[in-house]
């Protein structure tokens, strides 16, 4: 079967890229409070994420106004949390069962802001139904093209492939992102989809780094670095995986700094 990932590890500029947000988490990994904290870095990790991610999708929202027993009733807020919370539990059946983990991580975003019928199932050509679009991606592809494309992605997700887990990871949410399957919610999906595959692929089995808030750090270069993923080119594709792994190393400093909070108490 043909590694249809691996070349994009061989991209110009994409290996070295991989290489240094390697590097930065682990110097996270290597941080002495983990050996008896690390739970409550992930936690930290989660609500920061929650946050990136719900402030990417066009909410307002304060880590502060996140740690209160009152959260925002804003149903990306609300999504946003809801899939942080839920995330370490997938991270198996992401392995095996991608779509499956897709749907469930719909179902999460969206509860609150579509019909019941819609949850967890892809778009269809309904005008009453319009998609999304936060970050200004203009026309989404078809309903047609979204089945075909998410049933490549889950072979690909399945199959083996000498690529690296940053490098799927950032395909995963390139291809979410910009195939916006659902209508709503579809890009708090994708970027708890990359997170679930560094997971699940070794990349951060504890889940100690937020991509998401590396995407936030680097919003001015997010939708622009997206479109060039979906332009489908060489030099579209490698800048874009480049940006996920510059937001994977954004991430991972922040990591550090929670961490070295929590030293100082």
């Amino acid at each position: 079967m043909t590694d249809a990932l691996a070349p994009v590890g061989d991209l110009p500029g994409v290996a070295d890229a991989v290489a240094d947000a390697r590097k930065a988490v682990d110097r996270l990994l290597g941080h002495r409070i983990l050996r008896r904290r690390s739970a409550e870095v992930s936690t930290e990790s989660a609500l920061r994420g929650a946050r990136a991610s719900a402030v990417l999708e066009g909410a307002t929202v304060t880590l502060d106004e996140l740690r209160t027993t009152e959260h925002p009733a804003d149903p990306v807020v609300q999504g946003s949390l809801r899939v942080s919370a839920e995330l370490g539990a997938l991270a198996d059946t992401w392995r095996q069962a991608p779509r499956q983990v897709l749907a469930r991580l719909h179902v999460l975003a969206a509860a609150d802001a579509v019909d019941d019928a819609a949850l967890g199932r892809p778009r269809d050509d309904d005008p009453g139904k319009p998609v999304t679009d936060p970050l200004g991606l203009g026309t989404p592809p078809s309903p047609q093209e979204v089945a075909a494309r998410l049933g490549t992605l889950s072979d690909l997700l399945t199959a083996p492939t000498k690529a690296p887990a940053l490098v799927v990871a950032a395909v995963v949410h390139g291809e979410l992102a910009t195939l916006r399957p659902f209508g709503w919610g579809d890009g708090i999906v994708a970027r708890a989809a990359q997170r679930l595959t560094l997971v699940a692929r070794g990349f951060d089995p504890k889940s100690l780094t937020a991509p998401e808030t590396g995407h936030a750090e680097l919003a001015g270069e997010y939708a622009a670095a997206l479109r060039g993923y979906a332009s489908g080119s060489a030099e579209g594709v490698a800048a874009w995986v480049a940006h996920c792994a510059a937001a994977t190393a954004a991430a991972a400093r922040d990591s550090q700094a929670i961490c070295e909070a929590f030293m100082r108490g």
